[in-house]
Protein backbone atom coordinates (compact mmCIF):
# COMPACT_ATOMS: atom_id res chain seq x y z
CA UNK A 1 0.00 0.00 0.00
CA UNK A 2 1.43 3.30 -1.09
CA UNK A 3 1.09 5.75 2.65
CA UNK A 4 1.69 8.67 0.54
CA UNK A 5 -1.67 8.23 -0.92
CA UNK A 6 -4.10 11.27 0.03
CA UNK A 7 -7.00 8.54 0.65
CA UNK A 8 -4.60 7.56 4.18
CA UNK A 9 -4.74 11.17 5.20
CA UNK A 10 -8.64 11.74 4.98
CA UNK A 11 -9.07 8.98 7.08
CA UNK A 12 -6.53 10.27 9.18
CA UNK A 13 -7.95 13.71 9.47
CA UNK A 14 -11.93 12.24 10.03
CA UNK A 15 -10.87 9.25 12.56
CA UNK A 16 -8.12 10.83 14.45
CA UNK A 17 -6.39 7.35 13.55
CA UNK A 18 -2.65 7.58 12.55
CA UNK A 19 -2.23 6.83 9.17
CA UNK A 20 0.45 4.28 10.28
CA UNK A 21 -1.62 2.20 12.59
CA UNK A 22 -4.14 2.12 9.62
CA UNK A 23 -1.45 0.22 7.50
CA UNK A 24 -0.31 -2.02 9.86
CA UNK A 25 -3.58 -3.25 11.10
CA UNK A 26 -4.03 -3.86 7.00
CA UNK A 27 -0.67 -5.87 6.44
CA UNK A 28 -1.50 -7.67 9.97
CA UNK A 29 -4.53 -9.22 8.20
CA UNK A 30 -3.08 -9.40 4.90
CA UNK A 31 -3.03 -13.10 5.32
CA UNK A 32 -6.07 -14.03 8.44
CA UNK A 33 -7.93 -16.87 8.31
CA UNK A 34 -11.63 -14.52 8.48
CA UNK A 35 -13.31 -17.94 9.05
CA UNK A 36 -11.79 -18.45 12.60
CA UNK A 37 -13.85 -16.26 15.02
CA UNK A 38 -10.36 -15.66 16.91
CA UNK A 39 -9.30 -14.43 14.56
CA UNK A 40 -11.60 -11.68 14.14
CA UNK A 41 -12.66 -10.99 17.61
CA UNK A 42 -9.00 -9.97 17.89
CA UNK A 43 -9.12 -7.85 14.73
CA UNK A 44 -12.39 -6.07 16.47
CA UNK A 45 -10.64 -5.46 19.64
CA UNK A 46 -7.56 -3.96 17.76
CA UNK A 47 -9.37 -1.70 15.26
CA UNK A 48 -11.85 -0.54 18.00
CA UNK A 49 -8.83 0.06 20.68
CA UNK A 50 -6.67 2.05 18.12
CA UNK A 51 -9.96 4.13 16.93
CA UNK A 52 -10.86 4.42 20.28
CA UNK A 53 -14.36 3.49 19.62
CA UNK A 54 -16.05 0.98 22.03
CA UNK A 55 -17.78 -1.92 20.86
CA UNK A 56 -20.71 -3.44 22.36
CA UNK A 57 -20.70 -7.36 22.56
CA UNK A 58 -23.68 -7.18 20.44
CA UNK A 59 -22.22 -5.30 17.48
CA UNK A 60 -19.01 -7.71 18.05
CA UNK A 61 -20.93 -10.74 17.31
CA UNK A 62 -22.65 -9.30 14.96
CA UNK A 63 -19.77 -8.31 12.96
CA UNK A 64 -18.19 -11.79 13.79
CA UNK A 65 -21.29 -13.58 12.44
CA UNK A 66 -20.86 -11.47 9.02
CA UNK A 67 -17.94 -11.90 8.48
CA UNK A 68 -16.86 -15.33 9.50
CA UNK A 69 -20.51 -17.02 7.31
CA UNK A 70 -18.90 -14.74 4.45
CA UNK A 71 -22.15 -12.24 4.35
CA UNK A 72 -20.30 -9.14 4.54
CA UNK A 73 -22.16 -6.23 2.88
CA UNK A 74 -20.64 -5.31 -0.38
CA UNK A 75 -21.01 -1.55 -0.27
CA UNK A 76 -20.01 1.43 2.41
CA UNK A 77 -23.69 1.81 2.76
CA UNK A 78 -24.85 -1.69 4.17
CA UNK A 79 -21.47 -1.51 5.89
CA UNK A 80 -22.16 2.05 7.45
CA UNK A 81 -26.04 0.18 8.52
CA UNK A 82 -23.47 -2.28 10.67
CA UNK A 83 -21.79 -0.11 12.29
CA UNK A 84 -23.75 3.22 12.69
CA UNK A 85 -25.47 4.37 15.88
CA UNK A 86 -28.67 2.64 16.10
CA UNK A 87 -31.99 5.13 16.11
Amino acid sequence: MDSNNPFFDNIEKKTNVKKEDILEIANSVSNADFSDPKVVRDLIARIGSTAGVPVSKEKEEAIVKAITSGNMPSSFSSLSKIFGPKH
